[in-house]
Parts: C-alpha cells; structure tokens; sequence
C-alpha cells in the first residue's frame, strides 16, 4: 500500500533502506495508468521496499525539491538520499524489474 507522503513526514518515511515515492496529481491520465501498477507492486516488495505517494499539488515543495518536472515521476531513495528519478508509465513488468535491479545494488 502506498502511504501519503507530505512535508510533516518526509524525512521520517524516506530514511530506509529503500523507499519509492511516486509523483502524481489527480488530474494527471498517466497518473491513473500507473496507480494500480504501483499499488500491485507495493504489496509484492512490501518487505524490502517502502512506498508512497505525494501529491504534487499538494505538496509543491517536496515535488520542487526533488525537480519533479513531469508526471507520473518515480523518485528513488537510499538510506534518506534521492538517488534516481523516473518518469513516464511502465509496465507492471518493467518497474518489477527495475526494483529488483535496484535492491541488488544496496
């Protein structure tokens, strides 16, 4: 499941071994294509990998600070750190194995 990520709880959430955070807004189409992908997903790397989500139009801050300029934008964090950025839509097959790439490298 993916949790809601703001401002409050930012650095709290991201400071894991792995966490993805996902980029949206609710009037953003490709958002809704990859909703269900990454809520799959967020159940089958529930032990290894931390999921959420933010809002940008809520939290344009957050979405500054990490230079989210498309959307949907798959953020990457290690141990706090942004380490990589994603953005498009991608099959549910395609980001399985990109988690799995990415947890191979920690």
């Amino acid at each position: 499941m993916l949790k809601n990520v703001s401002q409050d709880n930012l650095s709290e959430f991201i400071n894991n071994d792995m966490t993805i955070l996902d980029f949206w807004a609710p009037w953003c189409a490709p958002c809704k294509i990859m909703a269900p992908v990454l809520e799959d997903l967020s159940e089958e790397f529930a032990e290894k990998i931390n999921f959420g989500k933010v809002n940008v139009d809520n939290e344009e801050s957050i979405a500054k600070k990490y230079k989210v300029m498309g959307m949907p934008t798959i953020v990457l964090f290690q141990h706090g750190k942004a380490i990589e950025k994603v953005t498009g839509v991608y099959s549910k097959e395609q980001m399985a194995h990109y988690f799995t790439r990415k947890l191979k490298e920690i």
